[in-house]
């Protein structure tokens, strides 16, 4: 008899740096090794909120998990494009602290089965957007981020899971997008380049907000069709039409690659279960 096909387990790519950020600044108490040597802070609060995601918000199977991270040239293609992408982000000791604990976060996942991936060349948005659209035709994807450019990767197979909204509303769905903001997920990066987005140093065009962009691009209209629509009237209409340049390379700019090589096989199994993070640290030698 021909073998039964093995469906494989829904699948979670969280955001790494995003993760490792949030819990570095977000956590309800510092924490510290025993002697008070060491703050552990992002490390704890790494493994704590990725098992109680796993645990609390997935609402499919137990996922395969693959924690996908920034590579270290991963900007630059679009600092070229733009010189000022990303530009206002700090770049203190403060402001970098996460990074510290970048090794032991690694080392974590590794001591536990959990896979990751990062690509020397290219930032963890585009890796995850390539890894999604390449598993989204086999199994159910989720995308763990509070990063707004993944609104452009939902559809009927791929959501986005925030934790940092309340338990209820989590999960992200395409119908949230076209409910709150009046756009479709295909729509978000012309949506976003109009609009803004602070946290990438996209100015957007100024006086266009979130209400005036949605009519712009209501009945699924697209960016390059906006100028021949007769929509652009008035001053917000000059203002578009003098930005127009900018407003195309900033569209660029937030779409993300679908097509990194990235040099990673799914093994389609559900991910090792994740001990309490404070296991996590004694295992790695940090209490």
């Amino acid at each position: 008899m021909p073998e039964t096909p093995v469906t494989p387990a829904p699948l979670l790519l969280v955001d790494g740096f995003n993760l490792l950020w949030a819990g570095t600044f977000g956590f309800p108490a510092p924490i510290f090794s025993r002697d008070k040597s060491r703050e552990l802070t992002g490390l704890f609060a790494f493994f704590a909120l990725l098992r109680a995601t796993i645990r609390d918000d997935v609402d499919v199977a137990p996922p395969e998990v693959l924690v996908v991270f920034d590579g270290e040239h991963g900007a630059a293609d679009r600092v070229a494009t733009d010189q000022d992408y990303k530009a206002n982000r700090e770049t203190t000791p403060e402001a970098l602290k996460p990074l510290q604990f970048l090794a032991p976060v690694k080392d974590g996942l590794d001591a536990y089965r959990i896979r990751w991936i990062e690509v020397y060349d290219a930032e963890a948005d585009d890796v995850i957007a390539t890894l999604a659209t390449r598993a989204a035709a086999s199994r159910p994807v989720l995308i763990m981020s509070r990063d707004m450019d993944f609104y452009q990767l939902l559809d009927d197979r791929v959501r986005i899971l925030n934790r940092s909204r309340k338990s209820s509303q989590r999960i992200i769905t395409p119908d949230e997008i076209v409910t709150r903001y009046g756009v479709t997920p295909t729509q978000w990066p012309a949506f976003r380049a109009l609009t803004g987005d602070k946290s990438d140093n996209i100015p957007g065009v100024r006086g266009i907000g979130p209400k005036v962009a949605a009519a712009l691009l209501r009945d699924g209209m697209q960016l390059s069709d906006l100028p021949g629509s007769g929509r652009l009237t008035g001053a917000k209409g000059a203002a578009i039409t003098t930005a127009w340049a900018d407003v195309l390379r900033w569209e660029a700019m937030i779409t993300v690659r679908r097509d990194v090589n990235v040099p990673f096989a799914f093994g389609g199994e559900a991910s090792p279960q994740l001990p309490k993070p404070a296991d996590i640290v004694e295992k790695l030698g940090l209490w």
